[in-house]
């Protein structure tokens, strides 16, 4: 019996484990980057054998790079991305892009572990910045990387091959992130540490004006930027640089200082004019009246220009005469012109002090001579304190009345209480102080003074009184032939304790008192009518008898009565 012949029919198994067997031979592998050579080319497509059973194709425009058209050809031998095998047929599905975004992360990721710097272009504009293609990888570029400073128009620089520094790869995530502004500032650092070799303090080097701020402005000198501070643009006052200086301007400066280690450049204009203040001493000697235009006014004073570079101050101490709390800007007003003069000059710290004031006439000394001591002025009260009244006179200027010269008979703390502010009165001038700017008048001294009426009159003198108070403890009273008062107290009133009854008086009633107490200084006098009739006993008995030798003091007064009476 034959032998069963075997099938020559391949089963699925049969081909699956030959299709197996035929990968296994080829290196291709999905999710990895093959070579395959362009077999064809037809619409727009391109026919690629990795070596499989079957081709893959890509489409032909993968293959062009950025702003070019592809120059692909059949023939060539390409890197492409193998994503998968699709059906039973073995069809490959193939990416350029991928391929290239996969050679060039692999590139990228070595140059970035080895700080090199990558070439990439600027495509496309993103949210926050812009795109670029760093040879099949796209990274982002922040609007604050693209340069040193920022750009209005950033046209120029797209679709340009350009060097940018890595700043973060995450493959994972499929983020790169990427500066040109490193690669700018490490060039600019190159130059300028190569310019400041070439530059030395004191040297006089032209400039560009390049950015102006309120602190001063930033001098382009080639590839280098050193800054001319405000104040040492011009020796006058400068109250900001683009009232001098414009961007784009082209000036000569002098390099006053390089720091080396932050390679920071200050600048100075002004230096390459001689200094005002050598001679200032010289244009303006102490005393001297000129005149000045104000710059600035603060709470302090008013600096006044006198020429370019040369700035005095009017201290408010020394703008009013009369106006002592006032602010310098209700006296002076910015660009005003005036006249000061120089009070004193401080050239090492580069101060003049100027007075206002001082132009004037100093109104205290015009008072004092339109209105002499002794002179009768009038004004209105302008404050009234607890020592006095202030009046305002002629000059705008405030004189003071005492409280000791309100009144001659009553006390100040009493005479003031008849004054109110507003109130229009005369005084006297009693004294002018210059110096002290202080002005004494006198409202009392308009009238005589009681005091001077009195003048002969001394303690112990007999003399004649008129009631012109009956108070409980006394009497006031009217010293005849003055105009001083006197007051007598009720023991004072009668030797006689039963007498000394004040109401006894009247007022009008006249009478005879000796004085007892007369004191100038406290301007006080007083009486006594009991001191008068102990002189008269006195003088009685010395002169009509004692009562030792058997007469009654009745006796002795009536004699001396009788006599008094023969001898009128």
């Amino acid at each position: 019996m034959a032998k069963s012949a075997v099938s020559l029919t391949p089963t699925r198994e049969d081909f699956e484990s030959l299709l197996a067997e035929s990968y296994s031979d080829n290196p291709a592998s999905e999710g990895s980057v093959v070579k395959g050579r362009v077999v064809n080319i037809e619409n727009d497509f391109a026919i690629i054998d990795v070596g499989l059973k079957t081709e893959g194709k890509i489409a032909v425009k993968e293959f062009a790079q950025p702003g070019k058209a592809s120059e692909l050809k059949v023939g060539d031998t390409v890197e492409v991305y193998l994503e998968r095998i699709e059906n039973a047929m073995g069809e490959a599905v193939l990416s350029r892009d991928k391929a290239r975004r996969e050679e060039a992360w692999t590139r990228l990721e070595q140059m970035s572990n080895a700080n090199e710097r990558v070439e990439g272009v600027i495509f496309g504009r993103v949210k926050g910045g812009f795109t670029v293609d760093l040879g099949g990888a796209v990274a982002f570029l922040p609007g604050s990387q693209v340069d040193v400073r920022p750009i209005r128009d950033v046209g120029p620089l797209m679709n340009v091959p350009q060097p940018f520094q890595i700043l973060k790869m995450d493959r994972r995530r499929g983020n790169i992130v990427v500066s040109r502004r490193a690669i700018m500032e490490e060039t600019r650092a190159e130059q300028r540490s190569e310019l400041v070799q070439n530059l030395a303090e004191g040297q006089v080097v032209e400039g560009v004006v390049k950015n102006i701020t309120d602190y001063g402005a930033f001098v382009d000198l080639g590839g280098i930027d050193g800054l001319l501070h405000v104040t040492d643009i011009a020796w006058k006052r400068v109250n900001h640089p683009s009232d001098v200086l414009h961007v784009g301007q082209t000036v000569k400066v002098q390099i006053i200082r390089i720091n080396p280690e932050t390679q920071r450049i200050s600048l100075g204009m002004k230096q390459l004019d001689k200094d005002p203040w050598e001679v200032v001493t010289e244009r303006y000697p102490i005393g001297a009246k000129v005149k000045g235009k104000v710059t600035n006014i603060t709470d302090y004073g008013a600096f006044v220009e006198l020429e370019d570079g040369i700035e005095g101050l009017i201290h408010v101490s020394e703008m009013s005469w009369t106006k002592k709390n006032v602010h310098p800007g209700k006296i002076l007003s910015t660009s005003e012109a005036v006249e000061v003069q120089v009070l004193d000059i401080d050239s090492a710290k580069r101060r003049i002090s100027l007075g206002l004031k001082q132009t004037q006439k100093n109104p205290w000394e015009a008072f004092a001579d339109k209105y002499p001591t002794g002179t009768d002025v009038e004004g209105e009260i302008k404050n009234i304190t607890e020592f006095g009244l202030f009046i305002g006179l002629d000059g705008d200027v405030d004189g003071m009345v005492h409280l000791s010269d309100i009144d001659w008979k009553r006390s100040g703390e009493e005479a003031i209480k008849d004054f109110k502010k507003g109130d229009r009165v005369k005084a006297r001038v009693l004294d002018v102080d210059r110096e002290k700017e202080r002005i004494s008048l006198g409202i009392k001294q308009l009238g005589s003074d009681p005091l001077a009426s009195a003048a002969g009159i001394k303690k112990g003198d007999t003399v004649t009184c008129e009631v012109l108070k009956v108070e409980e403890n006394g009497l006031e009273v009217k010293v005849a032939g003055t105009d001083m008062t006197a007051y007598v107290k009720r023991a004072d009133l009668a030797r006689d304790r039963a007498e000394q009854r004040p109401e006894r008086f009247a007022v009008g009633e006249k009478f005879d008192a000796k004085v007892t107490i007369f004191d100038q200084k406290a301007r006080k006098m007083n009486v006594s009518i009991k001191a008068l009739e102990i002189a008269e006993e006195k003088e009685a008995v010395a002169q009509y008898g004692s009562s030792d030798s058997g007469a009654s003091l009745g006796d002795i007064l009536g004699a001396a009565l009788k006599k008094q009476k023969t001898d009128e």
